[in-house]
């Protein structure tokens, strides 16, 4: 376990925002949840949750952030890296997103630290982009959600041929958040957009070829590469990563890429959703087909408000798209007498009640109008009083 911080803790959006303050103590996760430890010069994270595919809770956030801003200025740490525990041993899995069981039961209550969770762990997202030290993401297995947001900041990010990666939160009437909107809308053409609204999960060659990982390496070598960080011997993680792509190389090609981007290019660039779906159903194709069909299970509403989400964060910096997602997750799970929103209905129709029949409303994505989408891009709160303010500074201190 690291010594106490020098610096500031997570965020809390009920108080202030992302600020320095005095020296608390490393944030622990509940029942050992997270596993934070150095090894020679390496700083290592596990996230240890295996059973619920490592989801992220609360105290996870705290502990990551905790341990992060405390190796940021230790002399004594070169490098951080991160893994998951599986249920057979480590890696595996990554982390599958965060804890929507939590989520749905704090909206539904009014518990307070369902704003904190959002808030805390924006603000780890952004630390770990704007992070002063290489920071290595293994990526092996699941790699979803708040997954993502662990890892797309990564100084290095590792994928083997087990990674299944995505951003599946249309699914449960939510949009790509933890950087989602950032992340995405920077990979070529349009495939920022086909994975937002379709949440399709992507394997190792398609992630490389997309720009959402940096190297591609067996699983059966992940062992010997986190025990070979330990000894910190690189001028910088380019040299790193020519190192150990010419020492661990696949022994055989993974499968290719599949993605078709031109494609895709050619139905997700067009202008709306409703233009989407139209120009799929028209196309006789099987791609086409399918993919329509999975555009027709997810809430009309949110596809609108997604699409719209990716094309303005084309042109917003990282604070500037954090802060936008914020102020979406806001109303997401602002909850209304009579109305428990798309949202809160998603998660329970696919993670609570499992009955895979969410009532949307509206039902069709043609029945979705600018007036029903507009009130997601306006912001709950003031400029000064936003909860993630601080980001403005540019950094995470």
């Amino acid at each position: 376990m690291p010594s106490p911080l020098h610096g500031a803790q997570a965020p809390s959006s009920s108080s202030a925002p992302v600020s320095p303050a005095s020296s608390p103590a490393l944030a622990p996760a509940a029942d050992d949840e997270l596993v934070v430890e150095v090894r020679g010069r390496l700083g290592c994270i596990t996230l240890n949750r295996p059973r619920a595919l490592n989801a992220l809770s609360l105290g996870m956030v705290r502990g990551l952030y905790a341990a992060l801003r405390a190796w940021a200025d230790d002399d004594r740490i070169d490098a951080v890296a991160l893994r998951g525990q599986g249920r057979e041993g480590p890696f595996g899995v990554l982390c599958a997103g965060g804890d929507i069981r939590f989520v749905h039961q704090g909206v539904l209550s009014g518990d307070p630290r369902v704003d904190d969770f959002f808030t805390e762990e924006y603000a780890l997202n952004h630390l770990i982009h704007t992070y002063p030290k290489p920071y290595v993401a293994f990526m092996d297995g699941v790699v979803m959600g708040g997954g993502m947001g662990l890892s797309q900041g990564a100084s290095l990010r590792l994928v083997t041929e087990r990674t299944r990666m995505a951003m599946p939160e249309t699914a449960i009437g939510l949009f790509p958040d933890v950087g989602g909107g950032y992340f995405l809308s920077r990979t070529p053409g349009h495939a920022g957009e086909y994975l937002a609204l379709t949440g399709n999960t992507i394997g190792a060659a398609d992630a490389v070829a997309l720009g959402l990982a940096d190297l591609t390496v067996d699983s059966a070598n992940l062992p010997a590469l986190w025990d070979d960080l330990a000894d910190w011997r690189w001028p910088d993680v380019a040299a790193l990563q020519a190192d150990w792509a010419r020492r661990f190389a696949p022994a055989s090609p993974l499968a290719p890429s599949v993605i078709d981007t031109v494609r895709i290019d050619r139905f997700f660039g067009l202008p709306d959703v409703a233009g989407i779906i139209e120009a799929l159903e028209a196309d006789s194709e099987d791609w086409a087909q399918r993919t329509a069909a999975t555009l027709r299970q997810r809430s009309p509403l949110m596809l609108h408000v997604v699409l719209e989400l990716v094309r303005r964060a084309r042109g917003l910096d990282l604070a500037e798209d954090l802060m936008l997602e914020r102020n979406l997750v806001r109303r997401c799970f602002t909850v209304r007498p009579g109305a428990a929103g798309e949202t809160v209905e998603g998660i329970r129709a696919l993670a609570v009640d499992k009955d895979h029949t969410p009532r949307w409303n509206p039902a069709r994505i043609e029945e979705v109008t600018p007036q029903q989408v507009a009130p997601y891009f306006e912001p709950p709160w003031p400029d000064a009083a936003h909860p993630l303010r601080g980001l403005r500074l540019g950094h995470w201190h």
